[in-house]
């Protein structure tokens, strides 16, 4: 089994940056890709972002391309997510996760493990 623990969130104002990080535990070995999703109040959890192993393939959502980067520390067994110039439609509780095996998929049913995700909230 793999945890998984955000941390990073709170209220920021608009324009304003965040990074939000991941945590993980237990068997890492196992895992590839890594992704961030995250779920607005009243709508579905949608991806932000996923990054392999060794860092080389990253996909964004075309919401926070360009204003977002994900990275990796393998050896702290830790996901980055940078989020700048954010605005308030990026509230939301932003969530790892993580994929056995090859892949970089954007899809939520793609990955085996999620932490419990950390709030993000941006003032107008």
């Amino acid at each position: 089994q793999v945890q998984l623990i955000e941390s990073g969130g709170g209220l920021v104002r608009t324009g304003d940056s965040l990074r939000l990080s991941c945590a993980a535990s237990g068997r890492t070995s196992s895992v590839y890709a890594m992704g961030w999703f995250r779920q607005a109040p009243g709508k579905e959890r949608e991806f932000v972002a996923v990054i392999s192993w060794g860092g080389d393939i990253t996909y964004y959502a075309d919401s926070v391309k360009g204003r977002c980067t994900v990275s990796r520390d393998n050896a702290k067994n830790t996901v980055y997510l940078q989020m700048n110039s954010l605005i308030p439609e990026d509230t939301a509780v932003y969530y790892c996760a993580g994929r056995n095996g090859f892949g970089v998929p954007t899809t939520l049913s793609a990955y085996d493990y999620w932490g419990q995700g950390t709030q993000v909230t941006v003032s107008s």
